[in-house]
């Protein structure tokens, strides 16, 4: 057999002290800035978007710090609904539609494909580009005036009635939404074109599986909410009557218009997540995840499903009401395969020889989180229920369960598995650890109360609030601390380790996939000689893949085969 064709856990290259890896720090920022190696994008992308996240955090603890009373104490009205909109602007369209597939997706795709790049680099670094100069336009609109209408940008507010800086705002999303489409495009390009000999589309690993879903919904999706900013745009700045009724517009036909991007957005951030868990519960379970091709069209589905329930967000607009019969059972149906992933990863870890790593740690809690998220959205998806809660803090907290507890657990979860690789490095585990309890401990100490705000009758979006919800909503801010907390500690591990962290060779955690089988940092063309894959995905059951591996490279108490 040739070394190309050795299944993970065994072939693992030799790492030479004199040959560069894309890290290369004593290259310019010039070289830098004008990369077009995916690995370095990817960082470039981390860097930015844990800036974004920075800043989306700091306006969440300030909404925190004003509903800890009643009546307000720290902000205006006015000025609320600006931070309000700050927050759900940047975390949204600036940090979790992008966080996993431009970070962990641009870095890890190709290595698992056995590709040396991704098909078109120099659209990776274009995409980057517009990224960031759609983030410092909506910013700057936000920092210096504010803008006040919400993340949704409802109209005829938001296209005719708001002096806030919304025209400026909604010309950075737009430039930043071409930022997803190329991506997109890259990704399915790559996908279908550059897979290593042998890769067929079932041997594929499933993070590789959620970024090809993710991506077709990004390349079908985004243009329609393109358009739709378009829209308003143009009725705000030429008074065209599109979404005003005032003029002969039609409001609901931009919630259509939204929606129909934006419930499919939901799976854009949340599919990636889904495959980042599959990937680290194989690890560490040291087992092939159950049911494989189920989890596969599972991915498929809910990419397609996810086009069909747009309508579940607009039961009290005044749609009909077969309408929305309609939109209501379509949404449990699209849950069936969120729940086929939980049940297939419950599955996998049954019996098997669980690690409880800091990245494990993090995918159950994601598990625990997404599971709650999911079963309520069973209560949003009932029309009569829906009615009632819609409007109330019951939607926040679903929403974050789903959103925060899911996508950015699995965003953590990743970082975490796949550092070592990015880096050369391993951060101090037991920090680590600490972290991920923590966060699971702030994010239910912050939303769980909010599903009883919710129930009260608490609305969403309210600046002030009757006194007898003050004790929930302490709570709430109280986690939120220990949550930022949470945060912080991890940026804090991974900047150290950089410097100070224990040295590893290509895989630390033993793990199956083509990216374990190159040094670590991988070299700036990734592989010297190409694989050729004979073996299945999450191959746990060839010999050595399941032993210990030692951070030198080298599986513990056996001989490496020659490279």
């Amino acid at each position: 057999m040739s070394d190309a064709a050795i299944p993970p856990g065994i072939l693992i290259e030799r790492e030479s002290a004199n040959r560069p890896n894309y890290l290369n720090w004593s290259h310019t920022v010039k070289d830098w800035l004008l990369t077009s190696d995916h690995k370095r994008i990817a960082i470039l992308y981390l860097i930015s978007i844990t800036f974004m996240f920075g800043l989306g955090g700091i306006a969440a603890m300030a909404i925190r710090a004003e509903l800890v009373l009643p009546h307000g104490h720290l902000m205006e009205s006015e000025t609320y609904n600006k931070v309000f909109t700050m927050h759900g602007v940047v975390m949204i369209f600036f940090f979790l539609v992008p966080s996993i597939p431009a970070t962990l997706g641009n870095f890890v795709l190709p290595l698992m494909i056995g590709a040396r790049d991704l098909a078109f680099p120099r659209l990776n670094l274009l995409s980057w580009y517009l990224y960031t100069i759609g983030g410092v336009i909506s910013l700057g609109a936000m920092i210096c005036g504010g803008v006040d209408a919400g993340w949704t940008f409802y109209t005829p507010y938001s296209s005719i009635y708001s002096n806030s800086n919304i025209s400026v705002t909604l010309l950075g999303l737009f430039i930043a939404g071409f930022s997803s489409i190329t991506t997109g495009i890259n990704f399915i390009v790559t996908i279908h074109k550059m897979r290593a000999p042998g890769l067929t589309w079932m041997r594929l690993p499933l993070f590789v599986w959620a970024h090809y879903a993710t991506s077709v919904i990004i390349v079908l999706g985004t243009p329609v909410v393109a358009v739709t900013l378009g829209l308003v745009l143009t009725e705000r700045l030429l008074h065209i009557g599109i979404f005003d009724p005032a003029i002969g517009g039609d409001p609901i036909l931009f919630q259509h218009m939204f929606w129909f991007y934006s419930h499919p957005a939901v799976y854009i951030m949340i599919l990636p997540s889904m495959g980042i868990i599959s990937e680290v519960v194989a690890c560490f379970c040291r087992k092939r995840v159950f049911g494989y091709s189920f989890v596969c069209g599972s991915t498929l589905a809910i990419a397609g499903f996810g086009f069909m329930v747009w309508g579940h967000h607009m039961f009290i607009t005044g749609q009909s009401v077969y309408t929305g019969m309609i939109f209501s059972a379509l949404t449990f149906i699209v849950a069936v395969p969120s729940a086929i992933k939980v049940f297939n990863w419950t599955a996998t870890i049954y019996k098997g020889e669980v690690v409880f790593s800091a990245p494990m740690i993090y995918a159950l809690g994601f598990i625990g989180l997404f599971t709650i998220g999911g079963l309520t959205g069973l209560y949003c998806a009932s029309l009569t229920v829906d009615v009632h809660i819609n409007m109330t803090y019951f939607i926040v907290a679903h929403f974050h369960y789903v959103m925060v507890g899911g996508a950015t657990l699995g965003y953590l979860a990743g970082l975490h598995f796949w550092w070592p690789k990015m880096t050369g490095r391993m951060y101090p585990e037991g920090w680590a650890k600490l972290s991920a309890g923590l966060v699971f401990v702030g994010f239910n100490l912050t939303f769980f109360p909010q599903f009883i705000l919710g129930w009260l009758g608490m609305p969403r979006r309210y600046h002030y609030y009757p006194v007898e919800f003050q004790t929930w909503h302490v709570l709430s801010t109280a986690g939120a601390t220990v949550l930022a907390v949470s945060y912080i500690i991890p940026i804090i591990y991974f900047i150290w380790s950089l410097k100070y962290g224990e040295k590893v060779g290509p895989n630390p955690w033993g793990a199956a996939g083509l990216e374990w089988t190159i040094s670590s940092p991988p070299l700036p063309h990734n592989f010297d000689n190409l694989p050729t894959v004979t073996w299945e995905a999450y191959n746990y059951e060839v010999p050595h893949a399941d032993e210990e591996v030692d951070h030198s490279g080298g599986i513990v108490g056996d001989e490496q085969p020659s490279h």
